[in-house]
């Protein structure tokens, strides 16, 4: 037990950037193995972690007890933390995050509209801070598959101000290019 401690301690240590993270359980599963004596029971547990002022990350803890799979879920959603950009409590711009057989369309919305989004979904998106947001499941809704891609959809945002620096060098490479 004392072990288990110091290794949450250890790696609840973040960057101070970051600040006080909230965790949120999206699932927890119970898993059975078959043994020769009969079977043995494990809990598989989906956690979502987030700052709501940017950072967000997600991770899937396995252990033999409820709690330990979700300590490791939380821990591992720590090491997978992503920064997002959020402009005027929403997203820049139209993004569709793909994992698997999963895809999730995410749309900014005009503020007052709240999160429209499936609870996987909701999940991820409150805990990075964003407020408005209309979001619509296509294809598969595992909610880990949902959750992944929702992320990958976060990863894939452009703040605007780095949009508008590329297509800037873009314009002075061209002009060099012509003369």
């Amino acid at each position: 037990m004392q072990k288990q401690r110091e290794l949450i301690e250890e790696l609840s240590e973040l960057p101070e950037e970051i600040g006080e993270l909230e965790e949120r359980l999206i699932r927890v599963k119970r898993v059975f193995t078959v043994v020769k004596g009969g079977r043995k029971i494990g809990f598989n547990a989906l956690v979502v972690v987030g700052n709501r002022k940017g950072w967000v990350g997600l991770g899937l803890g396995k252990a033999r007890e409820l709690l330990l799979a979700i300590n490791k879920g939380r821990r591992e959603a720590e090491k997978n933390l992503i920064q997002v950009p959020i402009l005027d409590s929403t997203i820049p711009h139209e993004v569709i995050g793909k994992f698997k057989a999963s895809k999730v369309l995410l749309k900014p919305a005009s503020p007052g509209t709240g999160i429209i989004a499936a609870d996987a979904v909701r999940a991820v998106v409150e805990l990075a801070g964003i407020k408005d947001i209309l979001t619509k499941s296509l294809g598969s809704n595992n909610s880990l598959n949902l959750a992944r891609a929702t992320l990958e959809g976060l990863k894939s945002l452009k703040a605007p101000e780095k949009v508008f620096k590329l297509r800037k060098e873009g314009e002075e490479i061209e002009v060099r290019g012509n003369t």
